[in-house]
Formats: structure tokens, sequence, C-alpha cells
């Protein structure tokens, strides 16, 4: 590690990503879920948008690009993740983004701040538990100065009691590590083997909790990249939801519910005699934490509002009534069981097919989703088909339904594809700029560079071509499955993003 950054790794760049609970609108929906009053972003509101902990920008990026109405602001203590994100926006010509490098310990108090505006929402995804007090002081000084009254706020953090187990975990990769490698990334791929060697030898702190085993398992295809950022810094500590949110009240800030959507339904994530135990009492601060006690929830998405207000059921339904769903997949593939954390669920057939066939033409008001004829349900509870499919990653809300794409938009997504085809698997799920959505939209690596193909004058008959540019390392079989992928996005995928206003 370079020795300004005061334990934080900064020698290695974290890894490229689009969070979908980062976007307003996911926000938006869980404040409305959890019946507090804020509205969807619409068409041409002048949104102010603030990400702290930024890294390369690409969440931001997306969402910049996707609304060129909104001014969006981000920050990020790390020089080379500004650099590069400032070089990506120029590149692809957007105005209305801004990176900023700073210190949050002290930004709140440097002149600088003047430039960070007063925020209708901030997004801050993998900080809180990576930095040390300080730094934590300073983000909720900076969020006192810069929430507008009603503003939404998005963390996600480590939690406990989940992260507990694993405690040992961490300390030995980290400090074991650094003793065998030398650079960041190094240091952690050191770390991961020796973790596994323990895994081996039945050392009895990661065999005995299924938990902490499963993690090891999941660490290994893990970029280093991301090991070094998650695991690597001094600073490293999970805590307990009711901890962050009485440091974040210090900026006025109140917790309304999850981001992870399907986590503000206790039937989808508790069982009967769970949420007994739960309702038992008032404050969800205590019911989040029965709730956590019961659940593998290691990683939070919470969302905090600076004054919230409280709508009763009625109003909460007539607003969700007005939200506009687009479809991520094909109506065909519309799941009917899905995991959660309570258990296998069925979802009805006869209630989602339908719906999924109405949304497979376009973008779909849920009120008119809500009275198709043909559904056999419930249709008085827009919050469960919210829920259930934007929750299931099966739907975004469209800000702008039918919108035509920008050319801010596209030029975005071609400039996107140019960048990350130099350095990441074509496999990795990223996002495309959407102005119809006014979010991203889900799209591979290969889904972009089909997309742009085709802009760009190419035709299906050309696909042999587009194989051979991309495979040119690979055998024949590894050409043919290759060939299968993007038959696949020409054919499922692609339709799905013109109707997300991709293209």
């Amino acid at each position: 590690m370079n020795g300004w950054g005061s334990g934080y790794v900064t020698d290695v760049t974290y890894m490229t990503g689009y969070y979908r609970s980062q976007s307003p609108s996911i926000i938006s929906l869980a404040c409305l879920l959890c019946s507090v009053a804020s509205p969807l972003p619409g068409p041409d509101d002048a949104v102010s948008y603030v990400e702290l902990g930024c890294g390369q920008g690409l969440t931001s990026l997306v969402l910049a690009a996707s609304n060129p109405h909104w001014k969006v602001t981000s920050i990020d203590f790390n020089p080379a993740h500004i650099a590069a994100a400032r070089a990506w926006a120029a590149q692809a010509g957007l105005e209305n983004v801004t990176f900023l490098e700073a210190d949050l310990s002290t930004l709140g108090e440097d002149p600088a701040s003047a430039q960070v505006p007063e925020a209708d929402f901030v997004s801050m995804h993998g900080l809180w538990s990576w930095v040390p007090p300080a730094v934590q002081h300073g983000i909720v000084r900076l969020l006192r100065a810069k929430v507008k009254p009603g503003g939404a706020v998005h963390v996600s953090f480590n939690a406990l009691p989940a992260w507990g187990g694993a405690l040992g975990l961490q300390r030995v990769l980290r400090d074991c590590g650094r003793r065998l490698g030398s650079r960041s990334d190094r240091q952690a791929e050191e770390g991961l083997k020796l973790v596994q060697a323990l895994r081996d030898a039945d050392a009895l702190q990661i065999v005995r909790q299924p938990w902490v085993h499963a993690l090891v398992e999941r660490m290994g295809p893990m970029p280093t990249q991301y090991l070094a950022h998650e695991y690597m810094n001094d600073a490293w500590v999970p805590c307990f939801h009711a901890d962050l949110a009485a440091a974040l009240s210090g900026a006025k800030l109140e917790w309304v519910g999850s981001a992870s959507l399907i986590e503000n339904f206790p039937d989808l994530t508790l069982t009967p005699e769970q949420r007994a135990i739960a309702q038992r009492f008032d404050d969800p601060l205590l019911r989040e934490l029965v709730k956590d006690m019961c659940i593998d929830r290691s990683l939070r998405h919470d969302v905090f509002v600076r004054g919230a207000r409280r709508m009763n059921t009625a109003a909460r339904d007539a607003a969700l009534m007005d939200v506009r769903l687009s479809l991520n997949i094909a109506a065909s593939e519309m799941p009917y069981e899905a995991d959660m954390p309570a258990g296998r669920a069925g979802l009805n057939r006869a209630f989602y097919g339908p719906i999924a066939q109405a949304m497979a033409t376009g973008p779909q008001r849920v009120g008119d989703l809500l009275a198709l004829p043909e559904i056999d349900g419930k249709r008085d509870n827009p919050a469960e088909l919210i829920g259930i499919l934007v929750g299931l990653d099966v739907a975004e809300p469209a800000a702008r339904p039918r919108a035509a794409p920008t050319e801010q938009a596209l030029r975005f997504n071609r400039v996107t594809t140019e960048i990350l085809a130099r350095t990441e698997n074509f496999g990795r799920p990223l996002a495309a700029a959407s102005y119809a959505l006014g979010t991203g939209a889900p799209a591979t690596l290969f889904e972009l560079h089909a997309m742009n193909r085709l802009l760009s004058g190419d035709s299906e008959a050309q696909l042999g071509d587009w194989v051979r540019d991309i495979g040119v390392n690979l055998d024949d079989e590894g050409r043919g499955k290759l060939r299968q992928v993007f038959e696949r996005a020409l054919h499922v995928k692609l339709p799905i993003m013109r109707a997300q206003g991709v293209l």
C-alpha cells in the first residue's frame, strides 16, 4: 500500500461495476414500499445525485448518460479512480457528471465542499465498513450539510451478526497475506491461498460454520482486485444495523427500509414463528435485529431519509399503481419459483404469466397490469407485484416509457464497450445507459458488443466475423459456444434492450 492511503488499499484500483441498488429509482421504490413518500424522479426533473466512494465511476456514468437533466457528482479518495472516471466521461462526451478527488474525513469543512451540491439522492456502496471512524464521522458531517430535506441516502455495509463467524477468516487473510505478498492484490491472493489451505486442513473456524465454508468457496474465482479492496483494508469492520442508524441520525437521517426490495416483505424473509418474535417490538430497529438473527444478510443495502413523510396504505398504493415497469427478461423466462430468505417460494403462473406477456411489448403501468382481465390473483396489491418483479431483477422501473434512445446514451454505451473490451471478460454483467428507463438496463459486455456492431451497420449475416474477432484464441468448440452466445444476444436479449429504449 502507498503511505498516503492511511491503511486503505490504494496501490491497485477497484474493479469497475454497476450497482443497481444505487439507482434513485430503486431507492425511491424502497421508500414507497415502506410507506415513505419519495416519488420516482419525473422525466424532466433536475435531480441532484451524489455518490461517495465512486471507484472508477461506472454507476454514476450510467445514471448521468441516462438522465441528461440530472447533475451527478461523484467523489473518491483515490486519484487513479478519479482520473479514469474523468477520462471515461470526457470520451463519452458527458457534461452532467463531475468527479472530485477528496478525503471524506475533512471534505465537509474543506472549501472544496462548495463543489458538492445539495442532493436529492446520495449513495455509498462498499464504503462505510471499510473506512476508519474519522472518515465515517466526516461522511455524517457531509450528509448533514448536503442532503436536502426529504432526500434519500443509500448505504451498503458489511453487517453483523452474519459476518461474526468470519471475522477470523478476514484477519488471517489480511495479516498473513501481508507477510507473503507485496502489492495488495498479491497479498490478497496469498492470503486466500492460506485460508484455502486451512479449509483443506479442517480448520474448525471454517469447517464448522457452513456460511464461512461457503464464503471460502465463493472467494476462489473472485478477481484479486476485489479481494484486495474487500479484505485488505486496515479499517475493515462490519457493524450492526442499529449502530449505523445511530451514526446517521447525526445527519437527521432516519432508516426507512431496504434497497434489496424483497427484504421489505416479512412474509418472504421470515418464517411465521420468526415473524411472531419480531412483531413483539414496535421499534423497527429491534425488528431488524431479530431479522438479522434469522437470515443470511452479510451485506445490507439500507435506505435512510432526511425528514421521512409517512403515507397511509391508500396513498402508498396509489403512488405504486402509477409506477411503470419494463421487463428485463423474455416473457418465456419468467421464473415461477424463487429462492427467498424464508425459503423457496412459488409464484402464481396464472397471475404472473399474463403480466409477463403484457410487459413483453414494452413498459407497462402497474395499475394497468393489475387490471388485466386474464390475470388470476389479487389485484389490489401493487407493492407485492413491484416487490417481486423488481426485487427479483425481473423488471426495471421506467422513467420515460417508450422514449427513443438519446445520442448521449448511445455514445456512452459505444465508448463503454470499447473501454471495457480491453480489460474485462465479455460475459461480465454490466449495464447499458437507457434514457427510457432513466437507469441502467442489465447487459453483459457480449450483449453491448453485439448491439454496437448492429448500430454500426453490421448485419446478422456477419455473425461469423464477430465470433472470429472475439474468439481469436478459441478452438472450434469454444467458437461454437461463442456463436451461441451471440445468437442468444441477437434473438433474445437485444429485443428486450430495444423495448427498454437502449437501441
